[in-house]
């Protein structure tokens, strides 16, 4: 066979071999894993996993994978969605606090009051002033409650971003564009004395791009959740 002939034949071998490991990220990446587990390597494991999950393991096979699901990068949103709330709550200050002042006033009055009429009265704009105050303080609590579930969903999506990324901080992370790729893989886990259980791992990669730097940021496949299935 001639020398190109052979050339050929390696680069399809190599290429085969490269497509293979790329086709099967979720394999090379849980044997990184349970290795890590093995050794007892906290500092890996914590480059692999959001939250590494501590499991005895004596052998480990792969029931399922599901097909990688490709979506739109939400980050942009979720923050948009955090500011709007955030705006909301501050905006709603105002008028709460005005509502509290009204019915300190209306109580004022009532103490004040003489007379059985003025008394009456008092009371009346007192239960108005109650009502009104109320309503602000519930509509404040919800708003209060939405902006901190919106922030709380923005902060584990960049938390989650970075991590694909491999970095702590971003400074425009949070208006990177993209697509996120996520798996599930089944696991059927054996322990020493041969008990089995099965696990769900949850796996995610970001590529995203910063629009204003043409800028792409190519993340790892990394473990984001680890469950038992029952």
């Amino acid at each position: 066979m001639t020398r190109k002939g052979l050339g050929v034949i390696g680069l399809a071998t190599l290429f085969f071999i490269l497509a293979s490991c790329a086709s099967k990220p979720e394999e090379a990446l849980l044997k990184r894993y349970f290795n890590a587990l093995q050794l007892r390597d906290v500092t890996t494991l914590s480059t692999m996993a959001v939250e590494p999950v501590e499991l005895e393991v004596a052998s480990w096979q792969i029931i399922s994978v599901t097909p990688e699901k490709v979506e739109p990068a939400t980050l942009p949103e979720l923050n948009k969605k955090e500011l709007e709330l955030k705006k909301k709550v501050e905006d709603h200050v105002g008028p709460t606090m005005d509502a509290k002042d009204a019915l300190d006033v209306a109580q004022s009055e009532l103490e004040a009051a003489r007379t059985a009429g003025a008394k009456a009265a008092a009371k009346k704009k007192v239960e108005e002033a109650k009502a009104k105050y109320d309503q602000e303080y519930n509509l404040h609590k919800e708003l209060q409650k939405s902006y901190n579930e919106a922030k709380d969903a923005s902060s584990r999506e960049e938390e989650l971003t970075l991590f694909s990324l491999g970095m702590t901080q971003l400074p425009n992370v949070r208006d990177l564009t993209g697509t996120v790729h996520s798996k599930e893989v089944e696991l059927k886990i054996t322990d020493r004395a041969g008990n089995q259980k099965n696990y769900r791992f949850y796996l995610r990669r970001y590529e995203l791009r910063d629009e204003a730097t043409h800028m792409n940021y190519r993340g790892r496949w990394v473990i984001v959740k680890i469950e038992l299935i029952a």
